[in-house]
């Protein structure tokens, strides 16, 4: 069935809007189109991944779009950039290479899209609420909006969700729609002891496996413990998003379109049920690191996704309490808005002196943050540790937030 547009639709893809209004639903259309849609939907919200500069392409689309005079029309928030504009002297970027960036990052601004420059917007002002249709595009704030939240989006990517944005419409197609949302594929959590405790290294490795095993199928997970906090559903999202393709799971009993499991499913039966046990999470952790035990670190790195204000309290308590003095940087990415509510608090107070590097705007496993890429970098991350070695080439040890601090104090990994 061909895709139906609205006159309104019409009108804007004819230029009545403006010239980067219609430029913007001529793309739309055309992927609706080619997706099989049958009709566009209005959207509440959007959050744009193409901040990051990846070549000439991406500035001249962003700055097509403001010459053409376009304006988000609806609440728009932005990823994380190539740049730290808060801190510019942690870049370790030519100023060749930083203007692009730059010119790419105040080009989505000029559109009136929110500076907010955080992975993690649903942890922002600006989280959407359930039943809400947005267009996000980042993958953990995907799978977070539709999981946790219970909002509405596809994995959209750059280009696709600032259309989106700038036309305040999204194709009714994929998890936008009651039908796509259901499970499909059913894990199991079996064989661990009573009296198993609800780590982020358990949650980080369902996610690892879920994100493995589902490849485009909705994922259900009987069995997760309650966490302790909506971080550590954040950190299943993320790496079951980074290892493979999840836009939305369900978690029995936990999240909000999964009461039961015969809710979670909608009626369907499960297309496969697999099983989760401790020695499957004790492998994909231990995959996560490229090195053993007792090595030499050069420095730490958390926040990927983006720290909360709740992390942040966890690592400052752990950090005036271990006081590590080597020397090791210990780097944060985080929110403005999170950073800027820290620093008025005075909680940051004195924290330097243990190492404490506080990043904003981007992640220091995609941008040119970190001083020494010729040694060991620990995590609490998942997707960092996923991720690091690919695109900076550094040796990953992967262990909890106790672990990580602990190591910094005496300068080598050690993980209880």
């Amino acid at each position: 069935m061909a895709l139906h547009l609205t006159p309104a639709d019409l009108a804007m893809r004819n230029g009545d809007a403006g010239a980067a209004a219609a430029f913007a639903m001529q793309i739309l259309t055309a992927f609706s189109e080619a997706l099989g849609a049958q009709a566009l939907l209005d959207i509440s919200g959007a959050h744009i991944d193409g901040c990051l500069y990846h070549g000439q392409v991406s500035l001249d689309f962003v700055e097509k779009l403001v010459a053409g005079g376009g304006r988000a029309r609806v609440l728009t928030t932005l990823n994380v950039g190539s740049l730290d504009l808060i801190h510019p002297e942690l870049v370790r970027l030519s100023p060749e290479e930083q203007t692009p960036a730059r010119r790419l990052m105040q080009a989505h601004e000029a559109l009136g899209c929110v500076a907010s420059f955080t992975c993690a917007p649903y942890q922002t002002l600006y989280r959407p609420k359930f039943g809400e249709q947005i267009a996000w595009g980042e993958s953990n704030a995907i799978v977070f909006a539709n999981s946790v939240i219970g909002a509405r989006t596809n994995r959209y990517g750059d280009f696709i969700d600032l259309c989106c944005a700038l036309t305040g419409r999204a194709p009714a197609w994929g998890l936008h729609l009651d039908e796509n949302r259901r499970g499909e594929i059913l894990f199991r959590l079996t064989g661990f002891p009573a009296s198993l405790e609800p780590t982020d290294a358990l949650f980080i490795a369902v996610g690892l496996i879920i994100g493995t095993r589902s490849g485009e199928r909705v994922p259900v997970i009987e069995g997760l413990l309650p966490p302790r906090d909506e971080d550590q559903l954040k950190a299943l999202g993320a790496a079951a998003a980074s290892s493979g393709a999840v836009g939305l799971f369900h978690a029995v009993g936990l999240t909000p379109e999964a009461s039961t499991l015969a809710a979670a499913f909608g009626g369907r039966v499960p297309a496969e049920a697999i099983e989760i046990t401790p020695a499957q999470v004790a492998d994909a952790l231990a995959q996560l690191s490229t090195v053993p035990d007792g090595v030499a670190i050069s420095a730490i790195c958390l926040g990927t996704p983006h720290f909360s204000r709740a992390e942040w309290d966890r690592l400052i308590s752990l950090l005036r309490a271990a006081a590590p003095d080597r020397g090791i940087p210990i780097y944060v990415n985080t929110g403005r808005e999170t950073l800027q509510a820290l620093e008025a608090s005075g909680a940051l107070a004195g924290l330097d002196r243990f190492g404490l590097i506080p990043v904003a705007d981007t992640c220091t496993y995609i941008t040119a943050i970190l001083e020494r890429l010729d040694g060991v970098v620990m995590t609490n991350s998942g997707k960092w540790a996923h991720y690091a070695p690919g695109n900076l080439g550094v040796k990953v040890a992967f262990g909890a937030l106790e672990d990580c601090i602990a190591s910094a104090a005496i300068g080598r990994v050690v993980r209880g």
